[in-house]
């Protein structure tokens, strides 16, 4: 009895005080009660104190959590404004960085910027330095952008991995019979394996992880990955020989501004786009597949913008493992019936190597960026931006700047590939996502900041963009 009254503890001072009025009104009329009949009162008490101290506390509790609802407004629409110029500026620097290199030898500084349009946003990006493959004592430094698609879990793995995967690779190569420095080939076939043998692991293994024993949400989570695809664009910078090597798979771009002798700016592209426009992958993927009719078409490989990327199991699966995989765990449907497949896999994660020199005695830089970039800006123009940016002094003030004015806009008056160039951000990363979206034109840019996903993918797409600055005996 002893543990259902400890209730009434709680509402003890209204509890009390009613019981005790009760009580006296008993004894007042009923003096010379029997035992039995006291014994019902007590016995009542007991009971109504039990049963009523939940209600008691209740009754005495002045807290109410409820939210109240506001007034109602005048208008049917109150409307937060677009971006200002201040939040035009916090939104492209969110995340920004700007890193002076020390420990590398022939690299000064790095820029980085990243804009989202998905929500949340597919693209990744990683960059850091390691300890020379080679054991000469030297640090190399490397930067990756990725460009998901179909979801962010490609790019965020590769995020993770593609670094760690491409130095295990190297640390593999040895220097010749004579002792020499490896060759350059021998470099980027040990980077193109590392691409290769990453992809492997997240596609071949499906069909292990399928039949495997593990958990449901286990299975889920390591097939994921390649059912969402990303494109992987890497440089690795080696300071012993000046050498830049540029590994692609996908349509991300790397380009190298270097300054020519009357001060202007060449755009030298280090990597090519991989795409179903690209007549030479269009070719090799006819020459693999061979009497397959309409694998490219409109610019697309059955379906798919890029001829090269991690993930996009579809386009490499048998179609039987894709079936098994729909009916199991509500994968993705598979190509077919819209799609004639025979003889997968038609994509592949294989990247393009080049090595390039960079001349110390020429001021240059290198731009690496998604496509949600190269959308809006050519390589000389990206290149000219950050030219540019550099003859500004890199403060993100330009003094003789023309003050412009526009009057009302649309985007119906848009025309692409206007510029607008304007020098306001100390971040080179950040000046080409500001010119990239409008320059100097506010409502341009603040037109397309403010919309969300999924509208906004109508008008910009994810962008990241790294740029580094090489050193230089020249002047700048």
């Amino acid at each position: 009895m002893s543990l259902r009254l400890a209730p009434t503890r709680v509402g003890r001072g209204l509890a009390s005080s009613r019981l005790q009025t009760r009580a006296r009104k008993s004894y007042s009329t009923a003096n010379s009660s029997s035992a039995s009949t006291t014994s019902k009162t007590f016995t009542y008490i007991a009971i109504a104190t039990v049963v009523s101290a939940p209600g008691i506390w209740w009754l005495g509790t002045n807290r109410d959590e409820v939210p109240c609802l506001e007034s109602l407004p005048a208008t049917h629409l109150a409307a937060e404004p677009g971006p200002s110029k201040d939040e035009v500026t916090r939104i492209i620097s969110r995340g920004a960085y700007s890193l002076p290199v020390r420990s590398v030898g022939g690299v000064e500084r790095y820029d980085g910027a990243q804009l989202a349009s998905n929500s949340p946003c597919e693209d990744r990006a990683t960059h850091g330095k390691f300890p020379s493959p080679f054991n000469d004592g030297s640090q190399w430094i490397a930067w990756a952008v990725l460009d998901g698609h179909a979801g962010w879990q490609t790019a965020h793995l590769l995020e993770k991995q593609l670094l760690p995967s491409v130095r295990q690779s190297l640390s593999q190569v040895k220097s010749d019979s004579n002792g020499q420095y490896p060759g350059e080939d021998v470099i980027q076939r040990a980077i193109g394996r590392a691409f290769v043998d990453l992809d492997d692991s997240i596609i071949k293994t499906a069909w292990d992880t399928a039949q495997s024993k593990e958990p449901l949400q286990d299975k889920v989570k390591k097939l994921i990955p390649a059912y969402a695809g990303s494109c992987a664009l890497l440089s690795v910078y080696d300071p012993v020989t000046s050498t830049l090597h540029v590994a692609c798979t996908g349509d991300s771009r790397a380009v190298l501004g270097q300054k020519r002798p009357d001060g202007t700016w060449e755009a030298i592209p280090l990597s090519v786009d991989q795409n179903g426009s690209n007549k030479e992958e269009v070719a090799r993927i006819n020459r693999e597949h061979p009497g397959e009719e309409g694998i490219a078409q409109g610019g697309r490989i059955l379906g798919i913008t890029v001829s090269r990327a991690f993930g996009d199991g579809r386009w490499k699966w048998p179609l039987e493992l894709q079936q098994d995989l729909k009916r199991r765990f509500h994968g993705p449907s598979p190509l077919n019936p819209k799609y004639d497949v025979r003889t997968p896999p038609y994509l592949t994660a294989e990247p393009v190597v080049t090595a390039t020199k960079i001349d110390p005695s020429k001021p240059s830089f290198l731009i690496m960026a998604t496509v949600g970039m190269w959308d809006m800006l050519s390589n000389q123009q990206a290149v000219d931006l950050v030219g540019k940016w550099l003859g500004s002094g890199g403060t993100g003030k330009s003094n003789d700047e023309p003050q412009p004015t526009y009057g009302a806009f649309d985007f119906g008056q848009f025309r692409k590939g206007e510029r607008r160039t304007t020098i306001q951000d100390n971040n080179a990363a950040v000046h080409l996502v500001r010119n990239a979206l409008g320059g100097n034109h506010h409502e341009l840019i603040a037109g397309r900041l403010a919309f969300d996903s999924p509208f906004s993918r109508n008008f910009r797409n994810d962008v990241t963009v790294q740029v580094v600055f090489f050193a230089s005996k020249g002047t700048v």
